[in-house]
């Protein structure tokens, strides 16, 4: 916006001009009163009728100029403010496309997301059920290893018990031998 001082506009020619008539009429009227002359007064009198019109219609014709140069640069300033409308909506219609643009892309890249967390919670899941399972296998095996363990034991000390049962089994057999050899020796035991 332009500064007050210079929306001020220079007085024109013309309301000087009519201006000057009427300061013309005024003094005319003036002097034939002073003079007291019939014909000058009426002389004076339709003069500054004429005069006061001629004024009147040169500060209407500059009213109506004003006015159409103002009706003008309200035009000019519609049609400013028209471009600039136009210019600000394409802008803004650039801007919602962009952000329309960006809008697709983050709701793409939210769905590639989501698809990704959902495999990746399938696979965790699935990685969850084989680790159970394996876990169970795991414990399994180890409950199979500790009973495997307990009758292993409980066969080493039969075969424990069973070896040395047999080491008296052994020795009596000895001890059975070594009397059937002395019974067998003494032949006239048998005989008598």
């Amino acid at each position: 916006m332009s500064s007050p001082t210079a929306r001020r506009r220079q007085r024109s020619t013309r309301l000087t001009v009519a201006v000057l008539l009427l300061t013309l009429a005024a003094a005319l009227v003036t002097v034939a009163f002073l003079d007291n002359v019939a014909w000058f007064q009426a002389f004076a009198a339709v003069s500054a009728v004429v005069l006061g019109a001629a004024s009147t219609r040169i500060t209407h014709s500059e009213l109506m100029q004003t006015r159409r140069d103002a009706a003008r640069d309200r035009a000019e300033q519609a049609q400013h403010y028209r471009e600039l409308t136009d210019q600000r909506t394409d802008e803004h219609a650039r801007f919602v496309d962009t952000m329309q643009a960006r809008a697709r892309q983050q709701d793409h890249a939210l769905a590639e997301l989501e698809t990704a967390l959902s495999a990746a919670q399938r696979r965790a899941a699935d990685a969850t059920r084989k680790y159970n399972a394996e876990a169970r296998r795991a414990e399994a095996a180890e409950q199979e290893g500790r009973e495997v363990g307990a009758r292993l034991e409980e066969a080493e000390e039969r075969a424990a018990e069973a070896q040395l049962r047999v080491a008296e089994l052994q020795s009596e057999l000895d001890v059975a031998r070594a009397e059937l050899l002395a019974w067998q020796s003494e032949p006239h035991r048998l005989r008598a």
